[in-house]
């Protein structure tokens, strides 16, 4: 928006910050949304992973898991001056983010500090919920916990990124 020149509209337009990010992240939460039942779709009928849960109950995590990570580009954008800042800065937080998730390694063979940071990645729950419910069959009364800091995590970066998107247009 900074770079467009749109900026300038949405400082006076009628819309509170809050308003404008949701309309801004409907589209890529519809998005994540079919991109996680067309991967689910592949990976139970092409590779054949045997899925033993609740299609509802996955989408209901995905769903959460969604609104976290998006919170998170959310900030990553308010808190850069350029798109390209954006990009680079999205780059060297979701890197990381992947290796430190479980999915390449596993986080129990990693060094203890590394296993520590682990726990402040939204991608490290959400993939222990997959692989629960993909193969084990697992339901809310274990994942719970995992979805409860899923949401905290989702609503408090949303929260904050909402803020300082306000500071800036304010």
């Amino acid at each position: 928006e900074r770079e467009a020149g749109t900026m300038e509209q949405i400082k006076v337009s009628p819309l509170k910050p809050n308003e404008y990010i949701i309309g801004k992240l409907i589209p890529f939460a519809i998005i994540a949304f079919i991109d996680i039942i067309v991967i689910t779709a592949i990976a139970i009928f092409w590779f054949g992973i045997p899925f033993r849960g609740s299609f509802i109950f996955l989408l209901l995590c995905g769903a959460i898991y969604i609104i976290s990570t998006l919170a998170i580009g959310l900030f990553i954008s308010t808190v850069s001056s350029t798109q390209q800042q954006a990009m680079l800065s999205s780059f060297m937080f979701f890197v990381p983010a992947i290796l430190f998730s479980g999915v390449i390694f596993p986080i129990y063979s990693m060094p203890v500090i590394f296993q520590l940071v682990t726990y402040i990645n939204p991608m490290r729950y959400f993939v222990e919920i997959v692989r629960s419910v993909f193969l084990k069959g697992t339901g809310i009364t274990y994942l719970w916990q995992h979805m409860l800091i899923l949401l905290i995590m989702g609503i408090g970066i949303l929260r904050i990124s909402v803020w300082q998107f306000g500071k800036r247009t304010g």
